[in-house]
């Protein structure tokens, strides 16, 4: 499917076209023949692997292994724990039939490991000396979503699930707050993405936890996007799996329990986060292709100078590309790589082989700047460090102008139909206020920041007594 930039409608304008359209025009996915489903294509597929990487190295150092867990599940293990199996019974597949036969037991379909895994830990864990026990896989997960989102939200979608057992409370929650501290920083680093970091409400909560953490994103139409989660499990899978060991005085105690991800969904928010009405616009570290060469003329000195700098540029670690398509003029090729996001453009022409110079042009702000070739190594790579910069803290200032308080419920709603955004408001913590405030205003409580320090307020919607400010938002 071919597409030209008329194609594309401004995002400025309507976001959700917008997005749906730049996903298949920029070659990320496309969708699968069956319902809800994605296929990631090898542009999409590659920012993937780019996140793998970093996250892979950094879960690694913290010593958590790698492993792999089956995909179906008994139906019997799932039921194991009650607040789990009912968080997830409205979402699940469910395989009745195998090799032309109705199946004894019914098999799930994964929609997260924590119950095949813990069967395992039960029989693995033995002793304080098998503790702690750290792993974390890279896979596929089904939750059968009524309403899909190309990346945002799919039947199936790709993440990293870790799950670790401790002796000690103590330790467990050190590591929950060490992977939701890990995953900001890839936000940070990587995505070029800030956000808020804090406790879900226990209505928010994921099922069979004790508290959930979280890292909030807000979109350029004010959405927040729950960007990941770090689960405190305390004994509650444990002690339903007999998860034990014996302490060192000899004494038999359950385990202590987190589990934590981060999905493909992440890509769906770094599209809406920095794409702008030409396009995709990549930060530097997640971007497959970070520079573009583009030959004006298709000529032997031209294409040799292109081929030097390519290599120069591999040379140096950076991620580069020559694109001389016969086919196709100079302005279809900018205008495609514009869309596709890429960093950087260099354009080699007869002027910029007299002159010995470069010309680079950049995809964030569309300035383009001339210097001497034999800068190219330090000059690229201090400008993909400033495009990374300057997309990180125009996302800052975003997230800063559109983080509002409200006062009274009055302000609350006129925030909300306006620009809508983070809302920052007192609540008494009650679910019945917090599903009247959803069902009235179709936002929910995001969060409560860490470090938020105990006040005197009233809640927003009923008046009573309220200790804390929550962040509330309209989300995906």
């Amino acid at each position: 499917m071919e597409f030209t930039k008329r194609d594309l409608p401004k995002k400025s304008e309507n976001l959700s076209d917008w997005y749906n359209k730049i996903i298949l025009m920029a070659e990320l996915a496309d969708y699968g023949p069956a319902k809800g489903t994605m296929i990631y294509r090898p542009y999409g597929f590659a920012i993937w692997e780019l996140i793998q990487k970093e996250m892979d190295k950094l879960i690694k150092e913290r010593g958590v292994d790698n492993a792999y867990f089956p995909l179906f599940i008994p139906e019997s293990l799932l039921k194991k724990e009650e607040a789990h199996v009912e968080g997830f019974s409205p979402e699940l597949a469910i395989v009745t039939i195998g090799g032309g036969e109705e199946l004894a037991e019914k098999l799930v379909v994964r929609p997260t490991s924590e119950t095949i895994m813990y069967d395992a830990y039960s029989r693995w864990i033995h002793s304080w000396r098998d503790l702690p026990l750290m792993i974390n896989q890279w896979n596929n997960v089904v939750r059968w979503e009524k309403r899909t989102y190309l990346f945002l939200r799919t039947t199936e979608f790709l993440w990293q699930e870790g799950h670790t057992a401790h002796a000690t409370h103590k330790e467990s929650w050190e590591m929950v707050l060490w992977a939701m501290q890990m995953y900001q920083k890839v936000y940070r680093e990587l995505f070029a993405m800030p956000g808020y970091v804090g406790k879900k409400s226990e209505s928010e909560k994921f099922a069979g936890a004790d508290i959930t953490l979280t890292f909030e994103s807000l979109m350029p139409e004010g959405k927040a996007l729950q960007s990941c989660t770090s689960h405190d499990l305390g004994q509650n899978f444990s002690k339903t799996f007999d998860i034990s060991f014996l302490n060192s005085e000899g004494k038999s105690e359950n385990v202590w329990q987190t589990s934590w991800g981060l999905s493909t969904r992440s890509i769906g928010g770094l599209i809406m986060m920095h794409g702008d009405d030409a396009g995709l616009v990549l930060p530097p570290r997640l971007a497959p292709i970070q520079v573009v060469i583009l030959p004006i003329k298709s000529e032997g000195k031209i294409l040799a100078s292109c081929e030097e700098l390519e290599n120069i540029l591999k040379d140096n670690g950076i991620r580069a590309n020559i694109d001389n398509s016969d086919n196709e003029t100079i302005g279809f090729r900018i205008n495609k790589w514009e869309l596709k996001g890429v960093p950087i453009r260099i354009e080699i022409g007869a002027k910029e082989i007299e002159q010995d110079i470069i010309t680079l042009v950049r995809r964030d702000n569309g300035e383009k700047s001339n210097f001497s070739r034999k800068e190219v190594e330090t000059k690229v790579a201090q400008f993909l460090q400033h495009i990374q910069d300057n997309l990180y803290q125009k996302a800052e200032k975003f997230l800063q102008e559109n983080t509002q308080d409200a006062e009274n419920y009055d302000d609350f709603k006129k925030i909300l139909s306006n620009k809508r955004g983070f809302i920052s408001a007192f609540w008494c913590e009650s679910e019945d206020c917090e599903k009247r405030i959803k069902e009235e205003t179709k936002a929910t409580t995001r969060c409560l920041p860490l470090e938020t320090k105990e006040q005197n307020g009233k809640c927003i919607y009923c008046g009573k007594a309220a200790k804390y400010k929550w962040f509330f938002g309209q989300a995906y």
